[in-house]
């Protein structure tokens, strides 16, 4: 069963950065792609990124800040420049084995969730 296990999670003040990497146990499938989640509010598609043709999808509110980058087969990473107060959250990393994965964002479209990854932004 594929595993995905993220890290890079941290604390930083606002105007920061951070990294934050996924790595998969074995076949990704389509895509993979970032989600936030704080409690209390829904999960937040962060972006996501083709496997098989490199595309790319971010959400507004990350766009220009947020930058989703595939490492190799296995693995990818989301840069998170300019960070806000707003995106404190727990981030997941996740998979999906379905062909219309990349845009819209919808954390439906994907079927396998690592344990997430907390973020911390100060004011």
């Amino acid at each position: 069963q594929l595993r995905l296990v993220e890290s890079g999670g941290g604390s930083v003040q606002g105007g920061g950065s951070l990294k934050l990497s996924c790595a998969a146990s074995g076949y990704v499938g389509y895509c993979m792609g970032w989600f936030r989640q704080v409690p209390g509010k829904e999960r937040e598609g962060v972006a996501t990124v083709s496997m098989h043709f490199g595309g790319k999808s971010s959400a507004d509110s990350v766009k220009g800040r947020f930058t989703i980058s595939l490492d190799n087969d296995k693995a990818m990473s989301l840069q998170m420049n300019s960070l806000l107060p707003e995106d404190t959250a727990t981030y997941y990393c996740a998979a999906s084995a379905y062909r219309d994965c990349l845009e819209p964002i919808n954390s439906g479209r994907y079927n396998v969730w690592g344990q997430g990854t907390q973020v911390n932004v100060s004011s």
